[in-house]
């Protein structure tokens, strides 16, 4: 079985359960494999990063494999605005937030759901200078666990959301990010839109971050925010203090 995602945000959590941890997000236009039904329950997995959770079953739409495979092998097309809009054939107004999948809307699938969208599309593979700029369009969103939206966003949400709307694919988990990409040996080899990735006293991966120029630092604590970076991790001005260690930087692109 498959499903599209027709709602404008839906959540992805980590059991069967309306009070279970959101580990991610499912936006608009995103379709996915259903692995499993418990009740009201979808366990699927994401076709864009392979990422697995439940949803619930009335936030979806069942469509068929044939629409699925038709999906995952067109371009990739995605609203480019922060909140735009699609109308239904009822001429219902549902807002859609950036980064919100369009790919579906010029397929005659039986089962895919109608909807016209007159909005700003990006697709394609962009500059990686154009990384930094897609970067601020989340300034200031706050940090949401499993957030993928300028509503409420994680660290991993945000480099994710970044990379997707200039054509780069990223997994979904810091942990996950950092399997990626090459390792460089010191910041001074960074370019804007690289990735760095801070850890715990036990080793683990546990936030990213996108480089800036300058020893700066872009990436989702608290909120969507600027910090500046050094050799020992990420140093917040108005805490006076370290507060991420720094583990590796990639260089994906």
């Amino acid at each position: 079985m498959h499903g599209i995602c027709h709602l404008a945000i839906i959540p992805l959590r980590i059991e069967p359960n309306d009070r279970s941890e959101q580990v991610s997000q499912v936006l608009f236009g995103e379709h996915f494999e259903i692995l499993e039904q418990y009740k009201q329950w979808l366990k699927i997995r994401l076709q864009y990063d392979d990422y697995e959770g439940w949803i619930d079953a009335k936030q979806c739409q069942l469509i068929a494999e044939n629409d699925f495979n038709e999906i995952s092998n067109s371009a990739q097309i995605l609203n480019q605005d922060l909140v735009e809009y699609v109308t239904t054939k009822d001429n219902l107004l549902i807002p859609i937030p950036i980064g919100s999948s369009l790919s579906f809307l010029n397929l005659d699938g039986v089962n895919t759901p109608r909807f016209d969208f007159d909005g700003l599309k990006v697709t394609g593979v962009k500059p990686k200078n154009e990384l930094i700029k897609t970067a601020f369009l989340y300034l200031n969103a706050p940090y949401l666990w499993g957030g993928k939206t300028p509503f409420g966003i994680d660290c991993s949400g945000f480099t994710q959301m970044v990379y997707k709307l200039n054509g780069y694919k990223l997994l979904r988990d810091a942990s996950q990010q950092a399997s990626q990409g090459e390792a460089l040996s010191f910041i001074e080899e960074s370019e804007p839109g690289d990735l760095a990735f801070f850890d715990n006293e036990e080793g683990k991966i546990i936030h990213v971050g996108l480089i800036m120029k300058d020893n700066y630092i872009i990436h989702a604590s608290g909120k969507v925010r600027i910090d500046r970076l050094d050799h020992l991790g990420i140093y917040n001005a108005e805490m006076n203090r370290h507060t991420h260690k720094l583990r590796v930087i990639k260089k994906v692109i």
